[in-house]
């Protein structure tokens, strides 16, 4: 008899997936923005959770089954992927990094996590590459694992778990030597602890590998540089054996030169970025993450007034490193260190990166099909037929204003929808 149930259980699972599987879906916008270029007339017909075809209305062979939703006056495009996020932290206007590191227990801050991959995903941002715990340890990999179990809602996730730092480098410090204190990110030093600890966060999910090549650990807590060229080298070569990059934060020259040197895939902030480090990550391939809108939070905490007060010397600072990196050509891609400031505000940083200097649609690119791209997700990015049916829908054109990114009107994830404005 039970082996009757089971037999049961097993056709009628098979038959809901199939039921799935041949779910149609036309989405029938304004304009499609399909991760180049804007089109109008454009229909997107999904199936199951890929797109099956799109184009001119009259190209569509729409099913008799399929479900019709209009989105009048929307830009469709597809699910934006955040660059650089930290689901763990949360602003720091409302908990110093330091506190949230020592005195916020591991089952408060995954709570956090949840509720801001929700919000993530709601905004419109359908993938993340969140680039380290900060003291978490692999619960990255584990949020990772119930979202795609469809556990809690939230974006696909790229994750680093406990990112990589030179023993003695990272926070958070005490005055008292003997304390030990809990650590933001993993240490490790040399050749062979490099190789270990690399390997170990790829076993414990590791998808990227992310290294601190300078910190605020100078002669009188200024930045400076942490690992060897060498030892990055190692880790590049470890990491890309696996078929994984390594990214590494950088806000110093010396720190940039060092990670270019090594091979790197992204370098993350890049305050000290010149014209000639540029070139050099233009001809190596190497792209770079701005991190703007953090830059921008973190001088608002300190009292600065957009807009009333004088910029301060570091939001001066990336405007003159944004306007070097466009000049240079190098590759960007949209990433705002999201946790330092709210989760679900991502565009924020879309809204910055045209402020500073580059066209809407350069924008949108960068948010979609350039980060696929450098991140090697292949079949995201792009509305096009066989991609992931990861789609989002905003009111108005971000092509001409690029604040209406923050209009979402609809969320299509895997093909399943997160939200729909009437």
């Amino acid at each position: 008899m039970k082996k009757a149930y089971y037999i049961i259980a097993c056709l009628l699972c098979a038959f809901t997936a199939a039921i799935a599987q041949d779910n149609f879906t036309v989405l029938k916008p304004d304009r499609v923005f399909d991760g180049q270029q804007i089109h109008t007339g454009w229909w997107v017909l999904v199936k199951g959770n890929r797109i099956e075809a799109t184009g001119d209305a009259a190209t569509i062979k729409v099913p008799p089954t399929a479900k019709m939703i209009e989105l009048k006056g929307s830009t469709l495009m597809p699910g934006m992927i955040e660059g650089h996020s930290h689901l763990f932290l949360h602003p720091y206007n409302e908990t110093s990094w330091d506190e949230q590191v020592i005195t916020e227990s591991r089952a408060e801050r995954t709570a956090r996590a949840v509720q801001h991959a929700n919000a993530t995903l709601i905004a419109g941002f359908t993938t993340v590459r969140d680039l380290g715990t900060e003291g978490a340890g692999y619960d990255d990999a584990g949020l990772k694992t119930a979202i795609n179990k469809g556990i809690i809602p939230g974006p696909r996730m790229l994750v680093a778990t406990r990112a990589i730092v030179a023993t003695g480098s990272y926070g958070p410090k005490s005055d008292v030597a003997e304390l030990n204190l809990i650590k933001g990110a993993e240490e490790a030093d040399g050749s062979e602890g490099l190789t270990r600890v690399v390997r170990s966060q790829i076993g414990h999910g590791a998808d990227v590998i992310k290294l601190y090549a300078d910190y605020r650990w100078g002669v009188n807590n200024t930045a400076a540089p942490t690992f060897t060229v060498d030892e990055l080298k190692t880790a590049v070569q470890v990491a890309r054996s696996t078929g994984r990059q390594v990214v590494v934060h950088s806000s110093t020259e010396e720190g940039m030169l060092r990670a270019i040197a090594a091979g790197v895939s992204t370098i993350e902030h890049g305050d000290a970025g010149t014209p000639e480090l540029f070139k050099l990550m233009k001809e190596k391939g190497i792209a770079l993450c701005p991190t703007l809108a953090a830059t921008e939070s973190i001088q608002t905490y300190k009292g600065w007034k957009k807009g009333i007060d004088a910029e301060p010397g570091g939001v001066k600072n990336k405007h003159r490193m944004f306007t070097d990196a466009l000049k240079a050509g190098v590759t960007i891609c949209m990433g705002g260190d999201v946790g330092v400031f709210t989760h679900g505000n991502n565009a924020l940083e879309m809204i910055l990166m045209q402020e500073y200097g580059m066209k809407p649609i350069d924008v949108l690119r960068s948010a979609t099909s350039v980060n696929a791209e450098v991140f090697g997700l292949k079949e995201s990015g792009i509305i096009k037929a066989g991609y992931l049916a990861d789609i989002v829908a905003v009111a108005g054109d971000p092509t001409i204003d690029i604040k209406a990114i923050k209009q979402v009107t609809f969320v299509m994830k895997n093909g399943i929808i997160y939200n729909k404005k009437e």
